[in-house]
């Protein structure tokens, strides 16, 4: 039983889901689709946001003049009507006419220049300013409703870039919602009477932070919010499917969850020891035991679905004598044959929720049977992701953004992206060199042709699964508990919230 699972007794459980005798079977507002999220959010603001669900929330009460939100994950006109390539190097945007801010006011091009300047200037703060000064040169509005970018060099990434969301003079946007309240247990959202789409059908949507996983799961069980995406503990799925009250539904994802390896490290800097380490983690068995079977094993960054896959890859299925036999080459023989004695110990470093926890002593027994002795330490996210930044550390596990747009091989692997105090918050946290990927991930942001650049990032996978400086383990699926009574969710590969509109109750 699910109490039990999470070290509840089975009269809590069945306080959760009984109390509230209502006549309707949950005890959420008629007019008000209530979310739950594992974490806090501080800003709605697009040019702030650093945390996946400060993004989501901005892309709520925000619009840009493109989106990635379809299953393809190719970008759209979105606050935009038209695009036009003037030449390789100088884009028009036109405004769609009928968008408004949310207090009514037109959105027009100057509104979109100085959002961006405001990213662009020398002082901006925000996490952009640095990849948005390397692409555009300057903008400049034509008329109300037409805006030119002047782009540095070709950008085969400007779709993918213009997913960002327009603010006015006011700090207003031009989204679905209007953030009414933002504190730091909830964000309270309503309806744009002035949004350019389709108007939510429910007024109100209150997202509340909660960072308990069992709380979370009580919450949709028990009726006291509508909906979890992602925020939900792995196995224990099947606990709750079957119960009146949840709905389950689950997709492929676009985030990879990934094994780090230091490569500056005196005894990761080797290849066949980070080859040796990837045969040595079984990942189907963790998987199925830890996962119920809800996540696609990877091959690299982009899982199958992506329009930029390459399959034809280096793979690390689970074969000890072969990782034994890596190991051995790299000179860390087993000193005492079948005994005790490891070839070598590592600190494996990740963050102190538990279920993260569970996954790595798991692969950390794994290793141990290759003579890896894995000293598995957990820290709170505020300890823990510095010290990945700074390069203290050995092994340590974590989740990609949603990877949309395959130009995040740059920011993981260009070794301009390595974290130093100049550049903090670079991708490249594994400390990676390689001349031909610099040069591969630079092409490939260049290249406008679609056929040429999927051919590009084809040699990019194969190159960094070879040289393997962090294991892609697996793409864990989107799952979404949504109250029974409520309808009209679906499920993007990047966990977009883009159909909240759509929803409505019974």
């Amino acid at each position: 039983m699910l109490g039990a699972v999470l070290g509840l007794g089975a009269g809590a459980l069945g306080l959760a889901a009984g109390a509230g005798c209502e006549p309707a079977s949950r005890r959420t507002p008629d007019d008000t689709l209530v979310m739950v999220t594992e974490s806090a959010i501080t800003t709605a603001d697009p040019r702030f946001a650093v945390s996946s669900w400060e993004t989501k929330l901005s892309r709520l009460v925000t619009a840009g003049l493109m989106v990635v939100d379809t299953d393809d994950l190719q970008p759209r006109l979105y606050l935009a009507s038209h695009r036009e390539d003037r030449d390789d190097r100088t884009v028009d945007f036109t405004i769609r006419p009928d968008a408004r801010f949310s207090d009514g006011t037109q959105v027009t091009a100057q509104d979109v220049v100085l959002t961006f300047q405001s990213v662009l200037e020398p002082k901006s703060k925000s996490l952009h300013s640095k990849a948005y000064n390397e692409r555009f040169a300057r903008l400049e509005a034509l008329g109300e409703r037409v805006v030119r970018f002047h782009l540095k060099e070709p950008l085969a990434t400007l779709g993918s870039d213009l997913d960002f969301g327009i603010l006015s003079p006011k700090g207003l946007g031009a989204g679905p919602y209007i953030l009414r309240e933002l504190t730091s247990t909830h964000a309270s959202l309503e309806a744009n009477p002035h949004y350019f789409g389709p108007r939510p059908k429910l007024p109100r949507l209150v997202i509340k932070f909660v960072r308990d996983s069992a709380a979370r799961m009580l919450m949709i069980v028990g009726g006291s919010a509508d909906l979890l995406q992602n925020g939900v503990r792995m196995d224990l799925i099947e606990e709750v499917r079957g119960r009146p009250r949840v709905q389950i539904q689950t997709g492929r994802s676009v985030v990879l969850t990934y094994l780090m390896m230091n490569t500056a490290d005196p005894l990761l800097r080797d290849v066949r020891v980070r080859q040796a380490i990837a045969y040595a983690i079984d990942r189907p068995a963790i998987v199925a035991a830890r996962y119920g079977g809800h996540a696609q094993l990877a091959t690299g960054l982009l899982p199958e679905l992506h329009w930029a896959y390459e399959g034809d890859v280096p793979r690390y299925d689970h074969d000890l004598a072969r990782a034994a036999a890596l190991l051995d080459a790299a000179g860390f023989p087993d000193p005492d044959g079948a005994g005790p004695r490891p070839r070598m110990h590592l600190v494996y470093k990740t963050s102190s929720d538990a279920f993260r926890v569970a996954v790595a002593r798991v692969i950390a027994a794994q290793l141990s049977r290759v003579g890896i002795e894995v000293d598995v330490r957990a820290f709170e996210f505020a300890t823990f992701f510095p010290d990945v930044k700074k390069g203290i550390y050995q092994l340590a596990s974590m989740q990609s953004a949603e990877l949309n747009e395959p130009d995040y091989y740059y920011f993981y692997f260009h070794s301009s992206r390595i974290p130093d105090e100049r550049n903090p918050d670079g991708g490249n946290r594994w400390r990676y060199r390689s001349a031909d990927i610099d040069r591969l991930t630079e092409a490939g942001r260049r290249e406008l042709d679609l056929r040429k650049r999927k051919a590009i990032y084809g040699e990019i996978q194969r190159r960094i699964a070879t040289d393997v400086p962090v294991i892609a383990l697996w793409h864990e699926d989107n799952v979404v508990l949504v109250n029974s009574d409520v309808h009209g969710y679906r499920v993007t590969p990047n966990a977009r919230l883009v159909s909240l509109p759509e929803m409505w109750k019974d």
